[in-house]
Protein backbone atom coordinates (compact mmCIF):
# COMPACT_ATOMS: atom_id res chain seq x y z
CA UNK A 1 0.00 0.00 0.00
CA UNK A 2 2.44 2.25 0.87
CA UNK A 3 4.42 1.44 -2.38
CA UNK A 4 1.61 2.45 -4.33
CA UNK A 5 0.96 5.79 -2.80
CA UNK A 6 4.73 6.99 -3.53
CA UNK A 7 4.38 5.53 -6.99
CA UNK A 8 0.94 8.02 -7.13
CA UNK A 9 3.04 11.01 -5.35
CA UNK A 10 5.59 10.53 -7.40
CA UNK A 11 3.56 10.48 -10.77
CA UNK A 12 1.76 13.45 -9.56
CA UNK A 13 4.73 15.55 -9.17
CA UNK A 14 6.43 14.59 -12.42
CA UNK A 15 2.95 15.50 -13.91
CA UNK A 16 2.57 18.75 -12.58
CA UNK A 17 5.93 20.57 -13.22
CA UNK A 18 5.81 18.62 -16.56
CA UNK A 19 3.12 21.02 -17.08
CA UNK A 20 4.12 23.74 -15.65
CA UNK A 21 7.71 23.74 -17.77
CA UNK A 22 4.99 22.85 -20.74
CA UNK A 23 2.85 25.91 -19.92
CA UNK A 24 6.03 28.34 -19.49
CA UNK A 25 7.60 27.18 -22.62
CA UNK A 26 4.85 27.51 -25.00
CA UNK A 27 2.44 30.23 -23.92
CA UNK A 28 3.64 33.73 -24.02
CA UNK A 29 3.24 36.29 -21.76
CA UNK A 30 3.16 38.89 -24.90
CA UNK A 31 4.93 39.05 -28.20
CA UNK A 32 6.06 42.44 -29.70
CA UNK A 33 8.54 44.07 -31.70
CA UNK A 34 11.97 46.33 -31.04
CA UNK A 35 14.22 48.38 -33.09
CA UNK A 36 17.52 49.48 -32.60
CA UNK A 37 21.18 49.00 -33.35
CA UNK A 38 22.23 45.29 -32.59
CA UNK A 39 25.28 45.92 -30.02
CA UNK A 40 26.16 42.79 -28.95
CA UNK A 41 25.08 39.07 -29.15
CA UNK A 42 27.36 36.45 -27.06
CA UNK A 43 27.32 32.76 -26.18
CA UNK A 44 27.73 33.03 -22.22
CA UNK A 45 27.93 31.22 -19.24
CA UNK A 46 30.16 29.03 -17.16
CA UNK A 47 28.24 25.24 -16.83
CA UNK A 48 25.13 26.20 -19.27
CA UNK A 49 25.95 28.87 -21.92
CA UNK A 50 22.78 30.80 -23.33
CA UNK A 51 22.94 33.21 -26.26
CA UNK A 52 22.18 36.80 -25.01
CA UNK A 53 22.25 40.00 -27.05
CA UNK A 54 21.10 43.71 -26.45
CA UNK A 55 19.88 46.52 -28.75
CA UNK A 56 20.62 50.07 -28.34
CA UNK A 57 17.35 52.04 -28.56
CA UNK A 58 18.16 55.44 -27.83
CA UNK A 59 20.71 57.87 -28.85
CA UNK A 60 23.82 57.66 -27.58
CA UNK A 61 22.63 54.01 -25.85
CA UNK A 62 20.46 55.91 -23.56
CA UNK A 63 17.83 52.65 -23.46
CA UNK A 64 18.67 48.98 -23.73
CA UNK A 65 16.57 46.02 -24.56
CA UNK A 66 18.56 42.74 -23.77
CA UNK A 67 17.21 39.79 -24.99
CA UNK A 68 18.09 35.92 -25.03
CA UNK A 69 17.95 33.24 -28.30
CA UNK A 70 17.04 29.79 -28.06
CA UNK A 71 19.99 27.80 -28.47
CA UNK A 72 17.83 25.13 -30.96
CA UNK A 73 17.73 29.03 -33.14
CA UNK A 74 20.99 28.27 -34.95
CA UNK A 75 19.76 30.11 -38.21
CA UNK A 76 19.06 32.96 -36.17
CA UNK A 77 21.97 33.25 -33.89
CA UNK A 78 23.82 33.38 -37.47
CA UNK A 79 21.89 36.25 -38.99
CA UNK A 80 22.11 38.19 -35.37
CA UNK A 81 26.06 37.90 -35.62
CA UNK A 82 25.83 39.02 -38.63
CA UNK A 83 23.70 42.05 -38.03
CA UNK A 84 26.23 42.86 -35.80
CA UNK A 85 26.32 46.89 -35.35
CA UNK A 86 23.73 47.24 -37.68
CA UNK A 87 19.76 48.43 -37.48
CA UNK A 88 17.49 45.75 -36.80
CA UNK A 89 13.72 45.14 -36.07
CA UNK A 90 13.10 42.24 -33.62
CA UNK A 91 10.23 40.35 -32.93
CA UNK A 92 10.00 38.73 -29.71
CA UNK A 93 8.27 36.73 -27.31
CA UNK A 94 8.36 37.19 -23.12
CA UNK A 95 7.57 34.42 -21.26
CA UNK A 96 6.16 34.60 -18.01
CA UNK A 97 9.35 32.61 -16.42
CA UNK A 98 12.60 31.47 -17.54
CA UNK A 99 14.94 28.65 -16.58
CA UNK A 100 18.38 28.95 -16.53
CA UNK A 101 19.47 26.91 -18.87
CA UNK A 102 17.31 29.20 -21.88
CA UNK A 103 18.37 32.36 -21.49
CA UNK A 104 19.39 35.28 -19.01
CA UNK A 105 15.86 37.27 -19.95
CA UNK A 106 12.54 36.68 -20.65
CA UNK A 107 12.79 37.95 -24.27
CA UNK A 108 13.49 35.69 -26.68
CA UNK A 109 13.93 36.51 -29.88
CA UNK A 110 11.61 34.96 -33.02
CA UNK A 111 12.77 36.88 -35.97
CA UNK A 112 15.17 39.58 -37.02
CA UNK A 113 15.67 41.91 -40.04
CA UNK A 114 17.58 44.47 -40.90
CA UNK A 115 16.32 47.80 -40.81
CA UNK A 116 16.98 51.36 -42.27
CA UNK A 117 18.24 53.59 -39.59
CA UNK A 118 16.07 56.02 -38.85
CA UNK A 119 18.51 58.60 -37.05
CA UNK A 120 20.23 58.98 -40.11
CA UNK A 121 19.08 60.22 -43.78
CA UNK A 122 20.22 59.01 -46.93
CA UNK A 123 20.48 62.10 -49.32
CA UNK A 124 18.87 61.87 -52.47
CA UNK A 125 21.97 62.57 -54.69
Amino acid sequence: MLKKIIWLVAIVFVVVISSYMAFVYYVPYSEGVRSGELIKISHKGVVVKTWEGEISQGISGAQIFKFSVMSSNKQLIQQLEEYQGKYVKLKYEEKLRTFFWWGDTRYFIKEVTLEDNPHYRKSND
